[in-house]
């Protein structure tokens, strides 16, 4: 017969932790035809890959790419980076199920908990949808690159039901009767579960609570019953309140949540924290009994970046000597205060001290106003304090005063500790990711994780096997959600596809600035090395370090 697509001599690392080998594969009509040792039969297009990997495409957990879906099709920058599917409604907020009088209140709950710009989402979405169901529906006629899968956020559910009260109390019980019922319609149209959050941080609509944070008990019950009832689905929740950090009440609820769904539970945000430095392991070793019923912690294999603004520096604000900075707000005052001998000295004192970061190798400058000094864009302040022969305090300083206090900052605070990484990320009940895909888009960008896990955790660290990193981004994230015919090479599976070169694999380096976001917005990303071709059901959607404009996803239905 003639097949669509042959992939020659590649090791084929299938996503099931199996060791590699050098094999083919043949690909007709979206799925695996067959895996051998040589295949004779004829095809259209024939890939050599002789000296690259044939791995299942990865499959990311964890984004929120929910409006994005309304105006990048490609669902960049996850498809730089041989992702083929993401799972996005996660951390209990998105923009369906959703009436047209609740569409602001949408928009700026993922404006204060995703920092998404509101003129940006005013201006990309498409709104062609009301019901769960219909949104899923309007998300395939867009033809999307990737697969699509959808997680029902808790918050946009709420609204739906009980409006503007979802902002202020619990659900009564006829309203939990509606809430159940409307979240059972979006699972038996095929949407993965629900999620959730119980994190302070997360304000919504007018600086509120998210809707989700006051769901009673009974409500959570209610839609766990629902996936019990239908024996299917997962929960995706936002526990720690302190990143790391689980608690008695985090753990009840856990609990909780796995008895009354009989469904996988992952929970977040399992970071390494230098300042905190047992949370994790303590936190792992109180959730043992929850993650024996089916939780799953779930891990970033980045270190966490934060972005400081130093009109407003308040990452800094933990030090004694910083009180100085925030007592008048003007920037002839915090000029004065930077200039200061005595305060650069006292800044150096609470620096033996270290409360908020260890070392200036974390801290990299993201932006800055002036062009004179766009060459320190990327640097770190260790890098920049010893070219010029200073302390990263003067180094530091000296920039901002010199860029009239515009210079942005980003500082890498949680995960940076490899010996503690390794650990986490050989804990195989870790499930990998927290990339955020679509979200805090000014900041940051980790969705291309899948890259930076093989050059630097498995090729530079060598913390990874290649064959377990492979399938803990492909087979581990697709059997937790249900996913059943994608994260594995194998006859019959969809032709879900990432072919790369193991010597050359990893993210591009720093972020880049890009202003391709509706209306001329601005984001951060990411991009990759050694992606040699990715194919979503059996379209090449990247190929020569570019998109194709191969339009074969899906939106995938529980």
């Amino acid at each position: 017969m003639m097949l669509d697509l042959l992939i020659r001599n590649g090791t084929v690392v299938d996503g099931t932790g199996a060791p590699g080998k050098r094999m083919d594969v043949a690909v007709s009509d979206g799925k695996i035809f067959s895996v051998e040792k040589r295949i004779h039969e004829t095809a259209r297009r024939i890939v050599e890959a002789e000296d690259l990997v044939v791995a299942p495409g990865f499959i990311d957990p964890h984004t929120h790419y929910d409006a994005q879906i309304c105006w990048d099709g490609a669902t960049t920058p996850s498809s730089w980076h041989g992702v083929t599917t993401v799972v996005m409604g996660n951390c209990g907020v998105g923009i369906a199920p959703c009436r047209p009088g609740g569409r602001e209140i949408a928009m700026r709950d993922l404006v204060n908990v995703e920092a998404i710009p509101f003129e940006v989402l005013d201006a990309g979405i498409t709104w062609d949808w009301e019901s769960f169901p219909q949104y899923m529906d309007a998300a395939q006629r867009r033809k999307p690159a990737l697969n699509l899968a959808f997680l029902v956020p808790l918050t946009p559910l709420r609204h739906y039901v009980m409006g503007e009260a979802s902002m202020e109390r619990a659900a009564n019980a006829d309203e939990i009767q509606e809430l159940k019922s409307v979240f059972g319609r979006a699972i038996d149209a095929g949407a993965f579960g629900f999620s959730s959050t119980l994190l302070n941080q997360h304000l919504g609509y007018q600086g509120r609570p998210l809707a989700c944070r006051n769901a009673s008990r009974e409500e959570l019950k209610a839609c766990c019953n629902a996936l019990r009832e239908r024996g299917k689905g997962a929960i995706e929740f936002a526990m720690t309140r302190q990143l790391g950090v689980m608690d008695d009440p985090e753990l009840e609820l856990l609990d909780f949540l796995l008895e009354e769904s009989r469904r996988p539970v992952t929970f977040i945000a399992m970071f390494d924290r230098d300042d905190i430095p047992e949370a994790v392991r303590t936190s792992l070793v109180k959730a043992a009994p929850m993650i024996a019923k089916g939780a799953r912690p779930q891990t970033s294999p980045l270190p966490l970046t934060r972005e400081i603004n130093m009109r407003n520096p308040f990452s800094f604000a933990a030090f004694p000597a910083w009180k100085r900075v925030f007592e008048d707000k003007s920037k002839e005052a915090q000029a004065a205060v930077y200039r200061d001998a005595r305060f650069r000295n006292a800044f150096r004192e609470d620096l033996k001290h270290p409360a908020s970061f260890g070392n200036w190798a974390r801290i990299a400058v993201h932006e800055v106003g002036s062009p004179e000094l766009k060459r320190f864009e990327g640097k770190t302040i260790e890098e920049i304090a010893a070219a010029q022969g200073k302390d990263g305090v003067d180094a530091l300083l000296d920039l901002v005063l010199d860029d009239d206090l515009q210079t942005g900052l980003t500082m890498q605070s949680f995960n940076t500790r490899a010996d503690r990484m390794a650990e986490l990320l050989n804990d195989r009940d870790i499930l990998l990711g927290l990339g955020d895909g679509g979200a805090h888009l000014d900041m940051l960008c980790d969705a291309g994780y899948p890259t930076y896990v093989l050059g630097t955790w498995v090729r530079e660290r060598k913390v990874l096997s290649l064959e377990e990193a492979v399938r803990r981004m492909t087979s581990d994230p697709a059997d937790f959600f249900g996913i059943s015919d994608r994260g594995r090479i194998a006859t019959g599976k969809a032709a879900d596809i990432v072919i790369f070169d193991p010597a050359a694999i990893g993210s591009g380096g720093r972020p880049e600035r890009v202003r391709d976001l509706p209306g001329g917005g601005k984001r951060m990303v990411m991009r990759s090395r050694g992606v040699e071709m990715t194919l979503v059901n059996g379209a090449p959607t990247w190929e020569n370090t570019a998109l194709t404009g191969a339009a074969a996803g899906r939106v995938l239905r529980s």
